[in-house]
């Protein structure tokens, strides 16, 4: 199970590099790692740690929101310095979640708590 986890963050990470390559966008537009950051948080937010491992379409939601809200705040902490916190803590949240593959485990709590504390104060 934890396997598939990994295997489908990454696949999450890669598709929305893809979709960045395709729209040709290189974060120094306006918007850029504050947009990103932003977009990491509107992904986290709807991220529901209760349903990583529920089978069909709830799980593979949740699987590539925490993806998406890794990649976004990894491209974000790229472009500013000021975003690496936020995607130390979700990388974080990422490896441990892998290593425990139980979002109930306190250190994976700990840094899922800092990256949304992180994110109410964007």
């Amino acid at each position: 199970m934890a396997v598939a986890l990994v295997a489908g963050l990454i696949l999450g990470a890669v598709g929305v590099g893809a979709a960045w390559a395709l729209r040709g966008d290189d974060g120094s537009t306006a918007g850029g790692a504050a947009g990103d950051a932003r977009h990491a948080c509107d992904a986290l937010e709807g991220f529901d740690e209760s349903e990583v491992l529920t089978r069909g379409a709830k799980g593979e939601v949740a699987v590539n929101r925490l993806a998406a809200a890794v990649a976004l705040s990894t491209a974000a902490a790229a472009g500013d310095g000021e975003f690496k916190p936020l995607s130390e803590a979700l990388r974080r949240v990422r490896d441990q979640h892998a290593r425990f593959a139980d979002f109930s485990e306190p250190e994976v709590q700990k840094d899922l708590k800092a990256a949304r504390s992180l994110c109410a104060d964007l």
